[in-house]
């Protein structure tokens, strides 16, 4: 070993103290310092002997060594210190940090115990500095850090104050700027020491060493040297890092310091004045040290920084130094605080009892580093401790930050450029600003600061008025406009990161282009940056409370209506008040509104305070009333009194009022103190005489003023005709010219008129007037001291009131309410600053600002706002006038892209503005790249010069002359409003060259954009959400749609997009993409019909496009996409008026059909569809061209139809029956029936059923036993009959057609697909297929009666079938009937019905039919019928033979208006009567057209009527057995009816001569009536006669004899009636009349003849009754008798049979 190796001995604390002993005693002067080198080496001889094995002593102050040893050890050390030698003191120096640095030091270094070794040592260090050397600076720097840093010693008390202040001194008195540097930045570190270990409450802390930098940032950057920063910066590590090779602290720690900071061995009671301070208390009733180390530090450096020049050195460098430095460390200190200044109420009590304050008193010093510094420490406070602080802040922001920002004509450049900079800061942290808008703009009590900050960086942005005086450069101003949308940026850029990381879409849904693009803005909003963690991170449940948006919603509205109230009041006093009764915000009744006026005077103007307490009106004197009457004046001096009352308000002008407020200010002072005065009257006159003396003493315009004698001779008299005291009024009189009455709002600054009432809306009238007022250093105070005073009050009258709570919010939804607040003006600032700026930087932070700001409305869905940016960017574009771009609006089409991109999923109207923009790109882009343009392909009719024209533009031919011709480039280059549909078409005027030169430079500016850009937003839709994607496609259409439409320049682009994106976005779910082809199925149909061939051409190629590519992904059953998918082609197809379109139509059908027919599912609805209406069309070809697909489908992949969805079926049904219609082709319709046969056949093969469909029971149809026909009908036609009906009513309805083959097809098709699946319906089924199929069958025939009721000059022929299709319907039917008889035996009426029916339609061919078919029915079925059934044939028969009666009569009552004139000639002259007669041209046309209608039914209805006689007679005959009483009946009514109806006719004697004149005329034969009659009651006489003879039991019960006779009577008086004879039953014979029998007429005696075989046979009937019988009748008919023989005949025959009977039965009975 060396010697120096083994100077000091072995020990630890030899080997430190050895050397630097040796080098004292080298250094020193022998005689000078004999007893310090005397010292040095007996403490080195010590240091021999001494070795760490020894026992250590905890008292001792060095490590291994005892308590006597470490003095001895150290005196020496201590004696070179104190030498005031520089050679003696620097190495002295470097032994003390390295003892400390080596960590053998311990103990706690304090003031308290000044006869310790190592509190002499540090006060020797600390002042060692007055030696004046550098060395000695730079080693007692050293040393004091290394004494403090080690962890080993605690530096407390006044020792720590002592080192503090000596770092200080050489801050402030060094050698040279390195020392001072190095001064500042130990300064620094030991504050971070110190305050570490306090917050740690610990002294095993690891330190941040401090940044030497960033020590310089405000102050001091003229003491660099060259390198001193980085000499200073390496002098720092070396201290700091020194003590890294420290010994394990638990075990060389002294026992008395514990972790805690406790100490054991040293316990001190907390004095009453510290705990009243709220010294902090630990578990054992001690305070710990360390922190309070750190309070005192803290606090004396705020103290430090309030010191202020005196009078007579104005100019104190020094002090103002000191003060800065001052707050640098505090500065520091906040910048590296952590939750002890928010969780520890003292430390938190210390920022706001001693921190605070000094910002206070600093707040008006114009230094400029000082102000920098305060901003600092503010944006400190601000950023971290917030949540304990949130009324200082709400004092400090509009005193510093808001003051300054708002001052727009006049700034300090600096100052305004660090408030700019300090809110960029702020606007970086998102919870700063989410906070501050929380918590004051959403108070009622606090100002609106965020509101404030953004107005105001507005105002900066747009920069001063015009025609105001500023005092700032052009530079200075553009660079203000810069900065204040760099903040407005960062400010909605925070908004947009703190609701994404609320919603959590900023890390996983956004895509990568978004987080790569926003990284670099988004890096200060991140927490921990710079070592800040965020206050709401770091203690969020001290002093705060999570909050909802919806309360904070409503204490926002609260404060708005408040505020609002407010701003009314202080314009008019009664107004506002009445607006805050009406919204709540005040009670209604005086006493109410007086506490509000008496507790917002900050808020009130104080002036209309007065003035409203002065009015007349009832409502408001009460209300001053009740505001005097809420005042104590009790035991309060007059003087007093009134000032107190006088705080609030201030006194109205006008006399009235003044005296109405003092009348009851009196009475109110006189009834709190009863025996001050007499009477209220003198309180009143002498509160008069105060005022006015106020006014006259303290009013400048006042030049005589009021004497104290004046005073008191004013005022004699008024207590009851008593003087009062001279002393009181004396002393009354000094009192108010002393002190002004004046409101607790003054101040000594006048007030002025300016926009005040904003601040004092915001309680800030104070703070601004202090900061305001020029206040210099050496006024400590002065004038503001007052205001300073009351600032603390608001302070802690904040602090009192529970709307202090700090509140924290986690909803997105808050930021509603701030972008209501900011969004305006942010798109102002924006906009204006886009437009006027060509600033590459700044225009770049608008369009980022407009970005962020879509991102936060577009996610928070706020409409109006998002679409106003959008709104915004896309104007800025200049697409819409290319020729004026700049590269500022091809940044902004970037940015337009980069939000569809980002925000897509939110942007939903606004993606219109996107995409119209996206559209423009593309067409300038074809422009450029000399494209035909799409309107050459569209347009109707092209030239060969517009098409030559088009070719030849393009970007070089642009550029020669001749060109500017072309009409595209003319237009795009003229330019247009953005909101016009195509860019320039309402422009006019010649394009001049340089336009079009600009146009060309920027045609390559667009080259930037690429056609990856451009795709990539189409691209991405597949990445949108299906709310976006559907908003996507709608703005698509309708951009789509615009282009289309133009007249001049259709352009097809947006449209290829629609196709695009539809094929990307097939893959969605089934939901998704419904929405979407609904909003896109409009758009093509609307397309589509469009008048414009080409357009529709080119929709209906895309349409088949994306159909053949849906087509290829397979459908599953039961899905109906496939057929909304087809939907357009069938709307189009139903509403094209273009055949072109149509027969496209049907082709790309057919091809989609048939090249993926095992693909089809649900489509197939919407093929048939298709098809349906093709069948219907007016051109041959479609037709024909549908048909031919149809057949091929039918024929060869029938089963696809039904393969999922067994309900196309009926589709496919319906088509063929629209075919069957069709009028082009007779065999296409017949094989369209040929074809429902085969769909017939097919379904009652059960060739629908799915395998995967079940019926109701569960068991597939295929499965029936198809043996079993009950269970047939039971299950399969429940499960099918919805497919039998269709295709039945179709055939039904066929059988209409006008088409003689087709009809006759169909009826024939119908009844044998009836016939043959019959068996398969149940009877339900069976009365469906009645009512619905074959009852309409045979509505023209049923309804032909009521079709002739309502126009009988109709022809007998309309509407109805030709005879051969109506008798193979009824034979059809009949046939049908019959095989089924015992299913459809309940249908017996509706079959009767319908073949009645035949009867019914009046013409005798139908009622041929249904009565062959009635008697075909009832001899088929004969003895089957029931009783009932026959009665139920019968009734019918009868009463469809009655039902006519009544119609035909009415037919013949049209007659009666008709004249028909007489032929006055002879009969056998008809040709010559021609000339003088009545001819057919001598009748109207419609009476001759009425005269045959009248005829030919006539015959018809009297051939029908005996085809009824007959079939009814025939049925009887041929079932007689069969026939009930009661049913033969209604056979005897039915032919008694008919025959008394034949009479009828016959007895209208003058219709029936009309008609025989009308047939005369008409050349037509007479109808048979007297045929009718008599064939009428033969046939009814011989029905009777018969059932007499056949059936004599049967005829005796219905007396039938009777009705024969009756019969009979009724024929010989219809014979009668015919002979003209008038016979009369003469009752009286007393004179015989006589007259002349004249002979009967030829017409006459024909009719005769006619009639007389009828009555030869009832002469005879009534000659065959028997005797008793003829005897019981003969009085009914003898007279009829005699008149025969009167009468004269035509016959012998009659007079024959008439004597037969007189002389066989008459006369037997008289000779009786």
């Amino acid at each position: 070993m060396s010697a120096s190796q083994t100077l000091g001995g072995l020990s630890r604390c030899g080997r430190v103290l050895g050397p630097s002993l040796d080098k004292i005693v080298k250094n020193a002067a022998w005689r000078k310092h004999s007893n310090l080198v005397s010292s040095c080496k007996s403490a080195l001889d010590k240091l021999e002997t001494l070795s760490d094995a020894a026992l250590s002593d905890p008292t001792s102050p060095l490590l291994g060594l005892s308590s006597s040893d470490a003095d001895f050890v150290l005196n020496p050390i201590l004696l070179a210190l104190d030498s005031n030698y520089a050679k003696v003191a620097d190495p002295a120096l470097e032994c003390v940090s390295k003892l400390f640095s080596a960590g053998v030091v311990r103990g706690v270094i304090d003031g308290k115990d000044p006869d310790s070794i190592l509190y002499k040592i540090v006060e020797s260090v600390c002042k060692v500095g007055g030696i004046g050397e550098e060395s000695v600076e730079l080693a007692l720097l050293r040393a004091l850090l290394a004494a403090v840093r080690c962890p080993c010693v605690l530096i407390r008390g006044d020792c720590l104050l002592q080192v503090v202040r000596t770092c200080f001194n050489v801050y402030l008195g060094g050698l040279n700027g390195t020392n001072q540097i190095c001064a500042k930045s130990v300064l620094a570190q030991i504050m971070l020491i110190v305050f570490t270990r306090a917050e740690e409450d610990s002294m095993d802390v690891t330190i941040r060493i401090v940044s030497v930098s960033e020590l310089l940032e405000f102050t001091d950057k003229n003491l660099n040297e060259g390198s001193s920063i980085s000499f200073c910066q390496n002098f720092i590590n070396e201290v700091m890092s020194a003590s890294e090779g420290v010994p394990d602290l638990k075990f060389s720690q002294p026992v008395e310091v514990l972790q805690n900071g406790e100490s054991k061995g040293e316990e001190e009671e907390i004095g009453e004045e510290e705990a009243n301070n709220g010294v902090e208390l630990v578990p054992g009733g001690v305070y710990s040290k360390i922190r309070e180390d750190g309070f005192i530090v803290f606090k004396n450096l705020c103290k430090l920084s309030m010191k202020f020049s005196s009078l007579e050195n104005p100019d104190d460098q020094i002090l103002l130094r000191g003060k800065i430095l001052s707050l640098e460390l505090l500065k520091v200190i906040m910048d590296n605080g952590s939750s002890i200044w928010l969780s520890n109420e003292r430390f938190l009590n210390a920022v706001k009892q001693f921190l605070c304050l000094s910002l206070l008193k600093n707040s008006a010093l114009s230094v400029m580093s000082i102000f920098e510094l305060q901003c600092s420490i503010f944006m400190s406070l601000l950023t971290k401790y917030r949540s304990g602080l949130k009324a200082e802040i709400g004092i400090f922001f509009p005193m510093l930050i808001l003051r300054v920002l708002e001052n727009v004509l006049q700034p300090s450049f600096v100052q305004k450029m660090t408030v700019l900079n300090m809110l960029e800061k702020i606007a970086g942290d998102s919870q700063i600003i989410i906070d501050i808008f929380v918590n004051y703009d959403c108070d009622v009590d606090s100002p609106n600061i965020f509101e404030r900050i953004v107005n105001g960086l507005l105002k900066t942005a747009q920069g001063p008025p015009l025609g105001s005086t500023t005092t700032l450069s052009p530079v200075q101003d553009i660079t203000f406009r810069h900065e204040s949308v760099k903040c407005l940026v960062a400010i909605i850029n925070s908004m947009g990161a703190w609701m994404d990381q609320q919603l959590k879409i900023g890390d996983s849904d956004l895509p990568k282009g978004f987080e790569n693009d926003t990284s670099a803005e988004n890096h200060l909003a991140l927490p921990g940056e710079d070592g800040a963690v965020p206050d709401c991170e770091l203690h969020p449940e001290i002093n705060s409370e999570l909050s909802d948006a919806a309360t904070l919603e409503q204490r926002r509205a609260y404060k708005i209506e408040l505020q609002k109230g407010v701003q009314l009041f202080n314009k008019k006093p009664s107004k506002g008040i009445e607006f805050l009764i009406r919204t709540q915000k005040v009670g209604n009744s005086p006493e109410e509104v007086a506490a509000f006026l008496k507790k917002n005077t900050t808020v009130l103007n104080e002036t209309m305070i007065g003035d409203y307490l002065g009015e007349r009106e009832e409502f408001a004197l009460r209300v001053m009333h009740a505001y005097v009457d809420s005042f104590n004046f009790k035991s309060m001096d007059f003087g007093e009194a009134i000032r107190f009352f006088l705080s609030g308000f201030r006194l109205p002008g006008e006399a009235q009022k003044i005296d109405r407020i003092m009348e009851k200010f009196a009475e109110r002072y006189c009834k709190c103190n009863p025996n001050s005065f007499t009477s209220a009257d003198t309180a009143y006159v002498l509160a008069y005489s105060v005022i006015m003396l106020n006014t006259d003493a303290h009013n400048n315009m006042v030049k005589d003023k009021m004497t104290k004698s004046g005073f008191i001779r004013n005022n004699r008299g008024i207590d009851d005709g008593k003087d009062l005291p001279e002393e009181y009024l004396g002393a009354l009189y000094d009192q108010i010219v002393k002190n002004e009455i004046k409101m607790n709002a003054d101040s000594s600054v006048p007030q002025s008129k300016q926009g005040n009432s904003l601040n004092k809306l915001l309680g800030l009238d104070g703070i601004l007037n202090l900061v305001s007022w020029k206040q210099t250093e050496e006024k400590p105070l002065g004038a503001n001291g007052l205001l300073i005073r009351q600032i603390q009050e608001q302070f802690k009258a904040k602090a009192g009131k529970s709307d202090s709570v700090y509140h924290a919010v986690s909803d997105v939804a808050i930021l509603r309410f701030m972008v209501e607040v900011c969004w305006g003006p942010m798109l102002a600032a924006f906009s204006v600053t886009l437009d006027q700026s060509d600033d590459r930087l700044t225009t770049t932070q608008c369009i980022l600002g407009f970005r962020y700001a879509v991102h936060v409305t577009a996610v928070m869905g706020m409409q109006t706002q998002r679409d106003a940016f959008v709104t915004s960017v896309a104007k800025f574009t200049f697409l819409h006038c290319a020729a004026d771009m700049k590269q500022k609006n091809v940044d902004a089409v970037k940015a337009l892209i980069s939000i569809a991109i980002e925000d897509g999923n939110h942007l939903q109207e606004a993606w219109e503005h996107i995409l119209t923009c996206l559209s423009r790109i593309e067409h300038l882009q074809l422009l450029g790249e000399g494209a035909a343009t799409d309107a050459s392909f569209l347009t109707v009719a092209n030239t060969e010069t517009d098409e030559k024209m088009a070719k030849s533009v393009g970007l070089q031919s642009l550029m020669k002359k001749g060109t500017l011709q072309n009409p595209a480039v003319m237009a795009v280059v003229r330019g247009g409003s953005y909101d016009s549909t195509t860019v320039g078409v309402n422009s006019s005027g010649l394009v001049t060259s340089e336009q079009i030169n600009n146009f060309i430079a920027n045609l390559n500016l667009l080259d930037q954009i690429g056609n990856f850009e451009l795709n990539h937003v189409f691209a991405h839709s597949q990445r949108l959400n299906s709310e976006a994607i559907v908003a996507f496609v709608k703005a698509l259409c309708k951009v789509s749609m615009s282009e289309l439409q133009s007249l001049t320049d259709p352009r097809v682009f947006s449209l290829i997009k629609l196709v695009e994106i539809a094929h990307y976005n097939m893959n969605r779910i089934r939901l998704v993409w419904s929405r979407m082809w609904n909003v896109l199925s409009d758009f093509f149909v609307s397309v589509g019909l469009s008048e414009n061939l080409s357009v529709s051409i080119f929709v209906m190629d895309s349409l088949r496009q994306l159909a053949m590519k849906f087509l290829e992904r397979e459908e599953l059953a039961n899905y109906n996409f496939q057929n909304e998918f087809l939907r357009p082609f069938v709307i189009i197809m139903q509403k094209s008026n273009s055949a072109e379109i149509r027969e496209l139509i049907v082709r790309c059908i057919s091809q989609m059909v048939l090249s993926r027919v095992t693909n089809v599912k649900s489509g197939w609805k919407s093929v048939f569809m298709v098809f349906t209406t093709a069948a219907a069309d007016d051109r041959k070809n479609i037709v024909l061209l549908a048909f031919e697909t149809m057949e091929k489908i039918v024929r060869e992949y029938f089963p696809h139809i039904t393969e999922t969805d067994a309900t196309t079926f009926t589709d496919c049904v319906r088509c063929l029956i629209k075919f069957t219609k069709s009028r082009f082709n007779n065999d296409a319709s017949l094989n369209a029936i040929a074809f429902l046969r085969f769909c017939a056949l097919k379904l009652a093969e059960g060739g629908l059923v799915c395998t995967d469909k079940s019926t109701g029971n569960g068991s597939s149809v295929s499965d029936i036993n198809r043996d079993d026909p009950d269970v047939q009908s039971s299950v399969y036609i429940d499960g099918h009959g919805s497919y039998w009906l269709p295709l039945l009513t179709g055939l039904s309805k066929l059988t209409s057609d006008s088409r003689l083959d087709i009809r006759k097809s169909s009826v024939e098709v119908l009844f044998n697909i009836l016939k043959d699946h019959g068996h398969l319906f149940s009877r339900v089924f069976w009365i469906d297929v009645f009512s619905s199929v074959i009852l309409p069958i045979f509505n023209g025939v049923c309804g032909k009666r009521d079709l002739l009721e309502k126009d009988e000059q109709d022809s007998p022929t309309l509407n109805t079938w030709d005879m051969e299709t109506s008798t193979v319907a009824a034979q059809c039917l009949v046939d049908l009937y019959l095989n089924f008889y015992s299913v459809l035996r309940p249908q017996l009426s509706n079959v009767l019905s319908v073949l009645t029916g035949y009867l019914r339609s009046s013409i005798q061919g139908p009622a041929s039919i249904g009565v062959a078919a009635i008697s075909r029915l009832t001899g088929e079925l004969g003895s089957r019928l029931s009783e009932d059934e026959w009665r139920e044939i019968f009734i019918s028969l009868k009463e469809a033979a009655i039902s006519m009666f009544p119609g035909f009569m009415k037919l013949l009552r049209t007659m009666d208006d008709i004249e028909v004139p007489d032929n006055s000639q002879s009969r056998t002259s008809t040709d010559t009567s021609s000339d003088h007669g009545f001819t057919n041209d001598d009748l109207e046309e419609a009476n001759m057209h009425t005269l045959a209608y009248v005829v030919s039914r006539m015959k018809s209805h009297i051939t029908i009527q005996l085809l009824v006689m007959q079939v009814v007679i025939d049925m009887y005959k041929t079932n007689l057995q069969l026939l009930s009483a009661a049913n033969i009946n209604i056979i005897v009514e039915t032919v008694s009816s008919i025959a008394s109806h034949a009479q009828q006719l016959n007895s209208e004697t003058t219709l029936r001569k009309k008609i025989q004149k009308a047939c005369s005329i008409l050349e037509l034969s007479d109808p048979p009536l007297v045929h009718f009659e008599n064939e009428a009651y033969q046939k009814c006489l011989d029905f009777i006669l018969d059932l007499i003879k056949n059936n004599p039991s049967l005829a005796e019960e219905m007396n039938l004899e009777s009705q024969l006779v009756a019969v009979c009577e009724k024929i010989l008086q219809i014979y009668l009636n015919c002979t003209d004879n008038q016979y009369e039953v003469q009752k009286s014979v007393e004179k015989p009349s006589l007259r002349w029998v004249l002979p009967l007429g030829s017409a006459k005696r024909e009719e005769l003849a006619a009639r007389t075989s009828l009555l030869v046979s009832a002469l005879k009937v009534l000659s065959g009754l028997e005797k008793d019988s003829f005897r019981k009748y003969i009085p009914n008919f003898f007279h009829l008798l005699v008149a025969l023989i009167r009468s004269e005949h035509s016959s012998g025959e009659v007079q024959r049979v008439l004597c037969n009977l007189f002389e066989s039965y008459i006369g037997p009975m008289i000779m009786q």
